[in-house]
């Protein structure tokens, strides 16, 4: 049984404030579900220019539509601030902050660690608290539960402690933040009970656990499951190349098995936030119980090989043209981790860019929807996007297919190339000028 409290009724009610910290890729599509419930809000974030993007209708990301947040603003429904303490204004208080790497692939808590401090000088009776963002099994208790003990309130009664994973796939036209389940654990029953009601307001489905630990988990396997099996694919593209197979055609041949199988597409590496990230999370908490998870790292390695390989099949292929990769001129195509969105967060264009010009080439870059390339945890370029012009194919030694987003015309692209290297099996039913293209 949960206690029936005086927020739980104003949750029944849409008479709790809503406040969100982090206005991302996480955040706002958050708010705006829970704008379109009913809820009045409070957006919350460091970035002052996201803050004025906001307050303008202006997009900062693609995706992701402007109209309704310059409603809620319009009525009054919305505020967006960089005040947090505004933060006891709010009753139920959503955590979207990012969890990224250190260089030596550790977990980089300190979004998280300020943003707890930040409540918990506003922290008052009365309150929900929910993480979102992505981290390691026992985040939720060791840091934001010991820091909120030390203000002298009971978690369960006087305040409410969740964790509750961010499951956002940027682009997905069949999925969004309003009918993907919602993975919800308390600290206690109590506390579960709160966030699930908050969660069923705004969320088709909620899927309550015994745990916060149990939560945090459930968000790691999701991708550590992905990452594995793209490095499965992965690998066994490489091996498919060398024994002259279209891996691409075996995966759609598997695929007819209508049970026991599930399709992963390879590629150049991985992107986006999490499934590069997330597994080191666990990785690195698996130490604290004597345990090398090798599936983990071993999936890891193969995938931050995959750039490399594409360097070399670069490489093979301006070689059987009789050039050489030292000077040679490359248009990469796309830089966003995955198609048509324009989000580039640890894109693996960025390590295969890097390794070109490191060995000499004379790389561009087209994405329509990334015009300027933004600064990275790892990479650092000044590029604006070419314009995607015959005169310009026509120049390049090489054009390389990093993302193969639908805006590209691909049989356009190999009439006027010399050479194409297909990372994504973009140019699959291309017929006319197959010659040119190589696979990789």
């Amino acid at each position: 049984m949960y206690i029936m409290s005086e927020l739980f009724d104003k949750i029944q009610k849409k008479q709790a404030t809503v406040g969100i910290i982090g206005l991302g890729y996480v955040g706002l599509p958050l708010l705006i579900r829970f704008g379109q419930a009913g809820f009045p809000l409070i957006g919350f974030d460091i970035d002052t220019r996201k803050i004025n993007s906001l307050l303008h209708g202006q997009s900062y990301i693609k995706h992701i539509p402007m109209e309704p947040v310059s409603r809620f603003l319009k009525q009054k429904q919305l505020d967006v601030t960089i005040s947090f303490e505004r933060l006891r204004e709010a009753d139920c208080i959503l955590i979207c902050v990012p969890t990224p790497l250190t260089e030596k692939l550790e977990p980089d808590l300190r979004f998280i660690i300020n943003t707890t401090e930040t409540i918990a000088t506003h922290l008052r009776p009365g309150q929900l608290i929910i993480l979102e963002s992505t981290t390691y099994p026992g985040t939720t208790e060791e840091l934001l539960l010991a820091r909120f003990q030390q203000t002298g309130l009971q978690v369960g009664r006087d305040y409410f402690l969740a964790f509750s994973p961010e499951r956002e796939d940027p682009g997905n036209k069949n999925y969004h933040t309003g009918n993907i389940p919602k993975v919800v654990g308390g600290i206690t029953p109590a506390c579960r009970e709160h966030a699930g009601q908050l969660y069923r307001h705004a969320i088709s489905q909620v899927v309550p656990v015994s745990s916060t630990r149990v939560a945090e988990l459930s968000k790691l396997l999701e991708n550590i499951y992905r990452s594995v099996n793209i490095a499965l694919v992965n690998e066994l593209k490489i091996l498919a190349q060398r024994m002259n197979i279209d891996i691409w055609e075996v995966i759609e041949a598997a695929s007819t098995k209508p049970f026991g199988f599930t399709p992963f597409q390879p590629g150049p590496g991985l992107g986006g936030h999490c499934i590069p990230i997330d597994p080191f999370y666990l990785s690195w908490k698996a130490r604290e119980y004597d345990l090398t998870p090798r599936f983990i790292q071993l999936a890891g390695e193969v995938n931050v090989s995959m750039p490399y390989y594409v360097l070399e099949r670069t490489n093979e292929a301006l070689n059987a043209e009789r050039k050489c990769l030292n000077g040679a001129k490359i248009l990469v195509l796309g830089v966003a981790y995955k198609k048509d969105i324009d989000d580039d967060r640890e894109s693996p264009s960025y390590a295969v860019m890097q390794l070109l010009l490191e060995r000499g080439a004379q790389v561009q870059y087209n994405d329509p929807h990334i015009p300027k390339l933004k600064p990275g945890r790892k990479h650092q370029f000044d590029m604006e996007s070419a314009p995607l012009t015959e005169e310009l194919l026509k120049t390049m030694d090489a054009i390389l297919i990093l993302t193969d987003h639908s805006a590209y015309d691909y049989e356009w692209i190999v009439r006027h190339a010399p050479l194409v290297i297909d990372t994504r099996n973009a140019t699959r039913n291309i017929q006319d000028g197959r010659a040119k293209i190589t696979k990789a």
